[in-house]
């Protein structure tokens, strides 16, 4: 292992620098040369690379986004693109692979890994939470906190004007973010793609509350869930409840990392750099039960994270 490579792929995550700057110093201290492929899976199909070093990585642990920069790269997607990518990643030396990513990001390392023989290493960060085989991933601590802050703001006014707030957090297709940051600022009401709940079921929800004394309330919904706009429109027809929303949006992937997505980003890099010292790649590092530990990069890709219900029958008993 003389040079490995990084990458950041798909959606930004804050605390996505700080594992830049791990990885490099730590491979710096090995005596590795490393090289910082830019806007994801583009850099490598295009070979766009820059070298980095202690210094060029230094001032960047508090920054939220990428140095690197990242990019949807469709390209890669097409055999064309990822043999184009392999084949740059052999004329440039480079023996290890670090990608820093999401579960999108993770399934291009897999069928990468099977062009090349550069062993991966996957760094899971992403405010989605879904990568299966850790508990936790970078940024996601972040991305929680900046909702619950704007949500406890929100809530203020909910209750000065008698409202019922829909807040909507991201989560196109995964409801982790929604259903830590429901439980966290106390929603009535947390609305997930995975768990489908009828209109009616919510309508019930309201009313009760508002029979109990309640004349305000929060609804936490991800956006994966449906029209949200919608949503809001056919609470107020059907309760009399006075009902606005608010998107939070692509806040939640951007600021300063929290101490949490910062220390998250330096245990993996450190996790991943020695797999690869050790030539055990194509493998994904993570948090489990709070060890730092990893996974094969096929595993990883082959199952789907299962997201907690009984938090969310925890949530509905602590609002009522």
């Amino acid at each position: 292992m003389r040079t490995i490579g990084v990458v950041t792929s798909g959606g930004d995550a804050p605390g996505m620098n700080a594992a830049i700057r791990a990885v490099t110093r730590l491979a710096c201290y090995h005596g590795l040369i490393v090289l910082g492929f830019e806007r994801g899976w583009e850099g490598l199909i295009k070979n766009n690379f820059r070298r980095l070093d202690s210094r060029s990585v230094g001032g960047i642990i508090q920054l939220g986004g990428t140095i690197l920069r990242t990019s949807r790269c469709p390209e890669f997607r097409t055999r064309e693109g990822i043999k184009r990518a392999a084949e740059n990643l052999t004329s440039n030396g480079v023996d290890g692979l670090v990608v820093i990513g999401g579960e999108g990001s993770f399934r291009g390392a897999l069928e990468l890994s099977r062009e090349t023989d550069t062993l991966i290493a996957g760094v899971p960060a992403t405010i989605d939470n879904d990568v299966y085989g850790t508990d936790e991933t970078i940024g996601f601590d972040t991305a929680v906190n900046t909702a619950v802050a704007e949500i406890d703001k929100i809530r203020d006014t909910a209750f000065s004007h008698e409202r019922i707030f829909i807040v909507e957090v991201m989560g196109r297709k995964r409801g982790f973010l929604a259903l830590t940051v429901g439980l966290t600022v106390g929603a009535e009401v947390i609305l997930v793609p995975e768990v489908p709940i009828k209109l009616d079921e919510i309508f019930e929800i309201v009313k009760e509350n508002t029979a109990k004394g309640k004349r305000s309330g929060i609804i936490v919904a991800a956006e994966g869930i449906g029209d949200t706009r919608m949503l809001a429109e056919e609470i107020e027809r059907n309760t009399g409840a006075e009902v606005r929303l608010s998107i939070v949006g692509y806040a939640q992937r951007g600021g300063s990392p929290t101490a949490r997505s910062r220390l998250l980003a330096c245990l993996f890099a450190e996790e991943a750099v020695r797999l690869l010292l050790d030539e055990a790649g194509n493998r994904v590092v993570g948090l489990q039960n709070g060890a730092i530990t990893s996974m094969d990069l096929e595993t990883a890709c082959g199952n789907i994270k299962p997201l907690n219900i009984e938090l969310l029958k925890l949530a509905r008993v602590l609002s009522t």
